[in-house]
Protein backbone atom coordinates (compact mmCIF):
# COMPACT_ATOMS: atom_id res chain seq x y z
CA UNK A 1 0.00 0.00 0.00
CA UNK A 2 1.73 3.48 -1.02
CA UNK A 3 0.69 6.43 1.22
CA UNK A 4 1.20 9.70 -0.86
CA UNK A 5 2.30 12.58 2.03
CA UNK A 6 0.62 15.95 1.06
CA UNK A 7 2.23 18.72 3.26
CA UNK A 8 0.53 23.00 2.48
CA UNK A 9 3.43 25.39 3.39
CA UNK A 10 3.80 28.64 3.23
CA UNK A 11 7.02 30.33 4.86
CA UNK A 12 8.16 27.46 6.76
CA UNK A 13 11.95 26.86 6.11
CA UNK A 14 12.39 27.05 10.07
CA UNK A 15 9.97 24.13 10.60
CA UNK A 16 9.87 21.89 7.75
CA UNK A 17 12.79 19.59 8.24
CA UNK A 18 11.64 17.81 11.77
CA UNK A 19 8.17 16.99 9.52
CA UNK A 20 10.17 15.83 6.04
CA UNK A 21 12.60 13.91 8.61
CA UNK A 22 9.73 12.05 10.46
CA UNK A 23 8.28 10.85 7.50
CA UNK A 24 11.42 9.93 5.24
CA UNK A 25 12.46 7.26 8.49
CA UNK A 26 9.07 5.59 8.24
CA UNK A 27 9.19 2.02 6.35
CA UNK A 28 7.02 0.83 3.29
CA UNK A 29 6.41 2.55 0.17
CA UNK A 30 5.26 5.90 -0.03
CA UNK A 31 6.08 9.94 -1.56
CA UNK A 32 5.96 12.80 -0.97
CA UNK A 33 4.63 16.32 -2.04
CA UNK A 34 5.35 19.60 -0.71
CA UNK A 35 3.09 22.24 -2.03
CA UNK A 36 4.09 25.49 -1.56
CA UNK A 37 2.21 28.28 -1.77
CA UNK A 38 4.41 31.41 -2.51
CA UNK A 39 6.91 31.38 0.43
CA UNK A 40 9.73 33.80 0.34
CA UNK A 41 11.55 32.52 3.47
CA UNK A 42 13.20 29.86 1.53
CA UNK A 43 11.43 27.22 2.00
CA UNK A 44 11.21 25.35 -1.33
CA UNK A 45 15.13 25.22 -1.45
CA UNK A 46 14.94 23.67 1.71
CA UNK A 47 12.41 20.98 1.11
CA UNK A 48 13.92 20.39 -2.58
CA UNK A 49 16.76 18.31 -0.98
CA UNK A 50 13.87 15.93 1.09
CA UNK A 51 10.90 15.82 -1.09
CA UNK A 52 9.41 16.97 -4.13
CA UNK A 53 7.91 20.20 -4.54
CA UNK A 54 4.99 21.71 -6.54
CA UNK A 55 3.82 25.38 -6.71
CA UNK A 56 0.05 26.14 -6.23
CA UNK A 57 -1.97 29.08 -5.37
CA UNK A 58 -1.82 30.23 -1.34
CA UNK A 59 -4.78 28.57 0.33
CA UNK A 60 -4.45 25.47 2.73
CA UNK A 61 -7.46 23.78 0.78
CA UNK A 62 -6.02 24.93 -2.80
CA UNK A 63 -2.61 23.49 -1.55
CA UNK A 64 -3.66 20.22 -1.04
CA UNK A 65 -5.85 19.63 -3.61
CA UNK A 66 -3.92 20.43 -6.02
CA UNK A 67 -0.74 18.04 -4.45
CA UNK A 68 -3.31 15.24 -4.11
CA UNK A 69 -4.03 15.64 -7.81
CA UNK A 70 -0.23 14.99 -8.56
CA UNK A 71 0.10 11.91 -6.22
CA UNK A 72 0.11 8.20 -7.19
CA UNK A 73 -0.85 6.28 -3.41
CA UNK A 74 -3.78 4.37 -2.78
CA UNK A 75 -3.57 6.19 0.39
CA UNK A 76 -3.27 9.80 0.75
CA UNK A 77 -2.07 12.01 4.34
CA UNK A 78 -2.27 15.19 4.86
CA UNK A 79 0.16 16.72 7.42
CA UNK A 80 1.17 20.31 8.30
CA UNK A 81 4.47 21.41 8.40
CA UNK A 82 4.94 22.15 11.80
CA UNK A 83 3.94 18.50 12.42
CA UNK A 84 5.91 15.23 12.88
CA UNK A 85 4.86 11.71 12.95
CA UNK A 86 5.32 8.97 15.13
CA UNK A 87 7.52 5.79 14.66
CA UNK A 88 5.92 3.40 12.53
CA UNK A 89 2.75 5.47 11.39
CA UNK A 90 2.21 4.25 8.31
CA UNK A 91 2.37 0.59 9.25
CA UNK A 92 -0.58 1.66 11.74
CA UNK A 93 -2.52 3.49 8.88
CA UNK A 94 -2.29 0.55 6.87
CA UNK A 95 -3.38 -2.03 9.54
CA UNK A 96 -6.68 0.81 9.88
CA UNK A 97 -7.43 0.74 6.31
CA UNK A 98 -7.38 -3.05 6.30
CA UNK A 99 -10.73 -2.91 7.38
CA UNK A 100 -12.34 -2.04 4.32
CA UNK A 101 -15.30 -0.38 6.43
CA UNK A 102 -12.78 2.57 7.32
CA UNK A 103 -12.45 5.40 5.19
CA UNK A 104 -9.63 7.37 6.94
CA UNK A 105 -8.57 9.03 9.76
CA UNK A 106 -6.70 11.02 11.94
CA UNK A 107 -3.67 10.43 14.82
CA UNK A 108 -4.41 11.70 18.42
CA UNK A 109 -2.10 15.27 19.04
CA UNK A 110 0.59 15.99 21.53
CA UNK A 111 2.55 19.36 21.67
CA UNK A 112 6.18 19.65 21.40
CA UNK A 113 6.25 22.20 24.63
CA UNK A 114 5.16 20.29 28.17
CA UNK A 115 2.86 23.29 29.81
CA UNK A 116 0.45 21.89 31.51
CA UNK A 117 -2.61 23.35 29.36
CA UNK A 118 -1.44 22.10 26.51
CA UNK A 119 -1.37 18.45 28.57
CA UNK A 120 -5.15 18.99 29.19
CA UNK A 121 -5.84 19.65 25.64
CA UNK A 122 -3.83 17.34 23.92
CA UNK A 123 -5.54 14.63 26.46
CA UNK A 124 -8.78 15.09 25.11
CA UNK A 125 -7.56 14.62 21.61
CA UNK A 126 -8.01 10.85 22.48
CA UNK A 127 -11.61 11.12 22.35
CA UNK A 128 -13.74 11.51 19.19
CA UNK A 129 -15.86 14.27 19.72
CA UNK A 130 -15.26 16.62 16.76
CA UNK A 131 -13.99 19.22 18.40
CA UNK A 132 -10.84 17.48 19.43
CA UNK A 133 -9.61 16.60 15.41
CA UNK A 134 -8.14 18.98 13.16
CA UNK A 135 -5.92 19.00 9.94
CA UNK A 136 -2.54 19.04 12.53
CA UNK A 137 -3.36 15.57 13.89
CA UNK A 138 -3.11 14.32 10.40
CA UNK A 139 -5.37 13.20 7.95
CA UNK A 140 -5.47 9.90 5.74
CA UNK A 141 -8.41 9.04 3.55
CA UNK A 142 -8.34 6.03 0.79
CA UNK A 143 -7.44 7.96 -2.46
CA UNK A 144 -11.16 6.49 -3.69
CA UNK A 145 -12.95 8.76 -1.09
CA UNK A 146 -11.17 10.97 -1.70
CA UNK A 147 -12.02 11.61 -4.84
CA UNK A 148 -15.74 10.67 -4.17
CA UNK A 149 -15.97 13.16 -1.72
CA UNK A 150 -14.21 15.75 -4.21
CA UNK A 151 -11.32 16.73 -2.12
CA UNK A 152 -10.76 19.55 0.22
CA UNK A 153 -13.90 21.94 0.22
CA UNK A 154 -12.14 25.36 -1.38
CA UNK A 155 -12.92 27.61 1.15
CA UNK A 156 -10.47 30.28 3.11
CA UNK A 157 -10.76 28.53 6.57
CA UNK A 158 -12.24 25.98 8.54
CA UNK A 159 -10.89 22.90 5.59
CA UNK A 160 -9.87 20.53 8.11
CA UNK A 161 -13.35 21.04 10.17
CA UNK A 162 -15.34 20.57 6.62
CA UNK A 163 -13.50 17.39 5.21
CA UNK A 164 -13.83 15.58 8.52
CA UNK A 165 -17.15 15.86 8.73
CA UNK A 166 -17.92 14.68 5.19
CA UNK A 167 -15.76 11.92 6.05
CA UNK A 168 -17.33 10.75 8.48
CA UNK A 169 -20.44 10.47 6.61
CA UNK A 170 -19.06 8.65 4.02
CA UNK A 171 -17.46 5.95 6.60
CA UNK A 172 -15.81 4.87 9.14
CA UNK A 173 -13.38 7.39 10.41
CA UNK A 174 -10.88 5.84 12.89
CA UNK A 175 -8.44 7.32 15.18
CA UNK A 176 -4.71 5.95 16.02
CA UNK A 177 -3.92 6.26 19.24
CA UNK A 178 0.05 7.13 18.80
CA UNK A 179 0.18 10.86 18.79
CA UNK A 180 1.51 13.35 16.12
CA UNK A 181 3.96 15.95 17.50
CA UNK A 182 2.52 19.58 16.63
CA UNK A 183 4.06 22.84 16.93
CA UNK A 184 2.24 24.71 19.89
CA UNK A 185 4.21 28.17 18.61
CA UNK A 186 0.49 29.76 17.81
CA UNK A 187 -0.60 28.77 21.60
CA UNK A 188 2.51 30.40 23.43
CA UNK A 189 1.91 33.36 20.92
CA UNK A 190 -1.42 34.08 21.67
CA UNK A 191 -1.44 32.19 25.14
CA UNK A 192 -2.62 28.75 25.83
CA UNK A 193 -6.30 29.14 27.58
CA UNK A 194 -6.85 31.98 24.52
CA UNK A 195 -6.42 30.33 22.02
CA UNK A 196 -8.17 27.52 22.74
CA UNK A 197 -11.14 29.38 23.60
CA UNK A 198 -10.77 31.36 20.33
CA UNK A 199 -10.49 27.53 18.46
CA UNK A 200 -14.17 26.78 20.56
CA UNK A 201 -15.17 29.84 19.38
CA UNK A 202 -14.47 29.26 15.71
CA UNK A 203 -15.94 25.47 15.56
CA UNK A 204 -19.07 26.13 16.95
CA UNK A 205 -19.38 29.35 15.26
CA UNK A 206 -18.36 27.46 11.71
CA UNK A 207 -20.88 24.50 13.04
CA UNK A 208 -23.74 27.19 12.91
CA UNK A 209 -23.45 28.24 10.15
CA UNK A 210 -20.83 31.32 10.03
CA UNK A 211 -18.98 31.75 7.20
CA UNK A 212 -15.57 30.58 6.83
CA UNK A 213 -14.47 34.05 5.26
CA UNK A 214 -15.91 35.64 7.81
CA UNK A 215 -14.53 33.46 10.76
CA UNK A 216 -11.02 33.91 8.96
CA UNK A 217 -10.77 37.53 8.94
CA UNK A 218 -11.98 37.75 12.76
CA UNK A 219 -9.19 35.11 13.51
CA UNK A 220 -6.83 36.89 12.04
CA UNK A 221 -7.89 40.29 13.82
CA UNK A 222 -7.60 38.11 16.62
CA UNK A 223 -3.90 36.95 15.52
CA UNK A 224 -2.69 40.54 14.51
CA UNK A 225 -1.27 38.34 11.07
CA UNK A 226 -2.94 35.91 8.18
CA UNK A 227 -3.11 32.49 7.93
CA UNK A 228 -2.94 29.41 5.27
CA UNK A 229 -5.78 27.63 7.14
CA UNK A 230 -7.44 26.67 10.23
CA UNK A 231 -3.94 26.58 12.30
CA UNK A 232 -6.12 25.52 14.93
Amino acid sequence: MKISVVIPALNEAENILPCLHSVNHQPGEFEILVVDGGSIDGTIEVVRQHARVILSAQGRAVQMNSGARQTTGEVLLFLHADSCLPSYAFPLIERALADSRTVGGTFRLRFDRHAFLLRVIAFFSRFRFRYFHYGDQGIFVRRSTFEELSGFTEIPFMEDVDFLRRLRRAGRVTLLQQPITTSARRFVASGILRQQLINIVLVTSYLLGARPAKLKRWYEGKRGRGSSGTDL
